[in-house]
């Protein structure tokens, strides 16, 4: 095949594309309300929401426009095979947008005529052959995938194929298309445009294969990248560092660029030392003479890597917190709290702070509602600190808001789950309770009507979450959000909405204390993203367990620590036990998360070691961000290791689930004592991901031993064993190099176990682990034997099974069933 052909077999995918700039026009629709749909059961995952007044719109103008004409378009940007099966747009806007986006291709079929491609999308598309639009496919349903069977007339000789495919964006947006070949036959597909071949191969192939050289930088690090094979021609590589997803609209915080020299497998974009500490994304450019590939990838950014003691008690803890955001805090709404805390003055710092959360609230950005909340803490406390032009300017943006979804409105404003359903009727409440008597425009009833009304939504609120749990249980991106709400009612709440506050605040702090090994807070989670995964000590929910319990890291964020160091909240003192056991002790601990049960969560932890499970679940279904089987070493705050089935075949892209966050079908997991196994059937899953894989970024560990079908990671005192029903392959290209093993197959079966190491280190463990094995039992069963442990058995329908008998789920209770014990984990099972 010549160089920049392309060949695609029957059911693979066209990816190779030349694209023209993604066009963004801002789309609202007619301000409207909607029908109130919260039911206060909150299940992870899609939310039927009704339809916005801007999706409203856009079908209604999808009706009655012409139909586009082609049009010549400036190529932006060049797709090849590699990245994903898709040809994918998707991202996150606040506001809602039009979406569109030119792409043309050369397509030259075995045998001319009519061909056969499957066409999905997310969005509408249209399609022109050789400059006849042959296909119009428009559904624009809201993160829905929709398919349909389509025939595109191709030459012998090869034709030009364009597409323009359009999306309405709403907050986080799949946009994509996936044009599928059913053959017979391989078709060969070109990307037309002014790109040299065999400089867009290179390319190519330096951005599939492009990571971090580490998996977190230290301090006096350079941004160094590394790639599979080195180049034969020179290449310009053009890194930019953005902000965070709410402060993407700002300028980048790094840009770096260098030359990759020929024959050389890494470059070096430049020192790390003005970059703040966090896991930051980084959108690279790599471009030889007119042709230029773009590539969105990311890395964590630590400076000291070794938790810090905070000395003295909570209230001490507590100021230097607020010495730090004040200090060092990114550029949000709770830095201004950490501000007024600590004497600083109101500067222009604190102004442009200010400019941007009232633009966020004025304009009804999506998740505006997690800054509403610190500025009405500001407004309650700050009327000596803040000026008087911004106490007036922040009034009126507090009183034209909109705090539901059953008032006026054509914004992208997330209503529905969980942490937005507490901060939208906190927001509601503390403003009603502010302004009493004034009247609030876009709803037209005054603030003592809006204090009722909220007040009676948070009863609903805590009723649900007191009974049922959280959704997005022990979740590094989400209880700090949940933190937003329940610390300013604590603190401004009055009667019983205070208690109430106050007595979740315990839960979620104890939970938290369960789940924290070295400083990190981790375990498994209701939702996560990769950020949360791969950097926990740059989690927004990491200085919470750091203040609270005197060992960790302060970093950057700011959504609501400094509400809780502002506050007079303290959290039960005999967490901090739970948090750091001493040495020698094991804790274990079983409770429910989630409306309908949803998350059966199991602890074993020491203190060099913490294994947590997220057991049953739904087996067979599609995922979410629910991430299930979660293993965190006390020595290093990277030393982490996880077992889940991709949610999409690109390890740098954002889906939901992703390649590393969450799980495209669903395992049935059970655990008893150190051990977790997991069943993993996507055999019947359509384009699932032909693997299951453990993350193990083998960099962060003392010790590592490797077999057949086994693993072992030492890190500390602490030890993890993975055991999987085939062999397990260390990837060794890519982006998964040095992080990640896979287990082939659609069916795979894997047995998770920790240990404290003894004496002789982790070769006794590697002794025992050797006369491990684990095999299916016919279809729907996975054994494990451990020589001297009680046999254990997962069963795919039912569950787990201990020496022949079933073991269900100890526990209803929302609180954690704690046990504690100087015990070894398997000494009740030794014979």
């Amino acid at each position: 095949m010549a160089e920049g052909v392309f060949a695609v077999s029957p059911g693979e995918t066209v990816t190779a594309f030349a694209l023209g700039p993604l066009v963004e026009r801002p789309f609202s629709g007619k301000a409207a309300p909607l029908r109130d749909t919260v039911d206060y059961h909150f299940v992870n995952g899609f939310t039927d929401v009704g339809h916005l007044p801007c999706r409203v719109a856009t079908w209604d103008e999808i009706k009655s426009r012409p139909t586009p004409e082609l049009e010549e378009f400036v190529i932006s940007e060049i797709r090849l095979p590699g990245f994903s099966r898709r040809l994918d747009f998707s991202g996150f806007w606040h506001l809602p947008n039009r979406l569109s986006r030119w792409a043309k291709t050369r397509m030259t079929p075995p045998q001319e005529g009519l061909c056969s491609f499957d066409l999905a999308t997310c969005g509408g598309v249209h399609i022109w052959v050789d400059g006849v639009l042959i296909t119009r496919f428009e559904p624009f349903t809201r993160n829905q995938v929709q398919h349909t069977e389509i025939t595109l007339p191709l030459k012998a000789g090869g034709s030009d194929v364009v597409i323009l495919a359009e999306e309405m964006a709403e907050r986080d947006t799949d946009f994509f298309v996936e044009l599928c070949w059913n053959g017979p036959g391989d078709l060969a597909v070109s990307v037309p445009g002014k790109a040299d071949a065999e400089s867009l191969n290179a390319l190519m192939e330096l951005a599939r294969t492009v990571r971090p050289a580490k998996v977190a930088f230290g301090a006096g690090d350079n941004l160094c990248l590394e790639f599979d094979a080195p180049t034969s021609g020179p290449v310009t590589i053009v890194g930019r560092v953005g902000q965070s997803v709410h402060m993407a609209h700002l300028p980048p915080l790094f840009v770096g660029e260098a030359d990759l020299p020929v024959g050389l497998q890494s470059v070096d974009l430049g020192k790390l030392d003005q970059l703040p500490d966090g896991y930051h994304p980084l959108s690279l450019s790599f471009q030889a003479g007119e042709t230029r590939v773009e590539r969105k990838i990311a890395f964590a950014l630590l400076s000291d890597q070794k938790p810090r003691r905070l000395a003295g008690d909570l209230a001490a803890r507590k100021r230097q917190a607020l010495c730090h955001a004040a200090a060092h805090g990114e550029d949000r709404a709770g830095k201004l709290i950490a501000m007024m805390a600590t004497d600083c003055p109101f500067d222009a710092t604190a102004q442009t702070i200010l400019d941007d959360t009232l633009a966020g609230i004025n304009d009804r950005r999506d998740c505006s509602d997690f800054v509403m909340v610190p500025l009405l803490w500001l407004l309650s406390e700050g009327h000596e600190w803040l000026p008087k032009e911004a106490c007036q300017a922040a009034r009126a943006a507090v009183l034209n808001y909109r705090y539901w979804m059953d008032e006026p409105g054509n914004d992208a404003m997330w209503f529905w789950s969980e942490n937005h359903v507490l901060c939208f009727h906190v927001s509601e409440y503390l403003a009603g309770s502010l302004y009493p008597d004034e009247l609030f425009p876009n709803s037209g009833v005054p603030g003592s009507e809006h204090r009722a009304l909220a007040k009676a939504r948070l009863n609903r609120w805590f009723d649900s979450v007191e009974a049922h749990g959280l959704a997005e249980w022990n979740s590094a991106a989400y209880y700090p959000i949940d933190f937003i709400g329940l610390l300013a009612l604590e603190h401004l709440g009055q009667g019983a909405i205070r208690g109430r506050a106050a007595g979740m605040l315990d839960r979620l702090f104890e939970m938290i204390a369960l789940h924290t090994t070295g400083g990190v807070s981790a375990g498994s989670m209701g939702r996560a993203y990769d950020k949360e995964l791969r950097a926990g000590p740059l989690t927004e929910l990491a200085p919470f367990a750091s203040v609270a319990f005197g060992c960790g890291w302060l970093n950057n964020g700011v959504a609501a620590l400094p509400m809780f160091c502002a506050g007079g909240y303290s959290p039960p003192k005999h967490l901090k036990l739970l948090a750091e056991p001493e040495n020698g002790r094991r804790i274990e601990a079983r409770y429910v998360q989630g409306y309908g049960d949803h998350g059966q969560l199991a602890l074993a932890k020491t203190a060099h070691v913490q294994l947590s499970a997220c057991v049953d679940g739904v087996p067979g279904q599609g995922g979410h961000q629910q991430h299930l089987v979660d293993v965190q070493f006390a020595a290093d705050p990277f030393a982490r290791v996880w077992v889940n089935h991709p949610g999409q075949d690109d390890p740098w892209g954002q889906a939901r689930p992703s390649f590393w966050a969450g799980n495209g079908v669903m395992p049935r997991v059970g655990m008893h004592g150190d051990c977790a196994m997991m069943m993993f059937d996507a055999s019947g899953a359509m384009g699932a991901v032909p693997f299951t894989h453990a993350y193990s970024p083998i960099e962060r560990f003392d010790e590592i031993r490797e077999g057949h079908d086994w693993l072992i990671l030492g890190c500390g005192g602490g030890a993890v064993a993975l055991k999987a029903t085939g062999e397990i392959s260390r990837v060794t290209c890519g982006p998964g190099t040095g992080l990640e093993h896979r287990l082939a197959g659609a069916r795979s079966g894997w047995a998770v176990a920790i240990a404290d190491l003894t004496a002789d280190g982790i070769d006794a463990f590697e002794a025992e682990v050797a006369h491990w094995q684990l095999n299916y039992l016919g279809e729907d069963q996975l054994h494990l034997s451990r020589p001297g442990r009680a046999d254990l058995c997962l069963n795919y329908g039912t569950g787990l099974i201990r020496d022949g008998e079933g073991v269900p789920f100890p526990t209803k209770s929302r609180a954690p069933q704690i046990s504690t014990s100087l015990q070894n984990f398997d000494e009740e099972d030794r014979t």
